[in-house]
């Protein structure tokens, strides 16, 4: 009975591994399709920090252009902002 206990605790960490591999893998993959579009983030919007402020969600106004937001690529210039490249 035991021996059983063990192999499905085991089967459970393999399977929990495989799953976090997983996810991060499609974290990564949805990274790459977004880009830094600069000067469309709403006032406390903002995706990081940058010279002004250390942390998301710290933008003091709309619009401003050193503060961005992830954005499906393709789409920045639609929404009138920078892409960094």
């Amino acid at each position: 009975m035991e021996s059983r206990f063990r192999q499905q605790a085991l089967l459970a960490v393999v399977l929990a591994s495989v799953a976090a591999t997983a996810a991060a893998a499609t974290q990564d993959d949805e990274k790459e399709k977004k880009v830094q579009c600069f000067g469309v983030a709403k006032a406390g919007q903002n995706d990081c920090g940058n010279g002004t402020h250390s942390c998301s969600g710290l933008a003091k106004v709309d619009n401003d252009k050193f503060d961005f937001k992830f954005v499906p690529r393709g789409t920045c210039d639609k929404m009138g902002g920078v892409v960094d490249s």
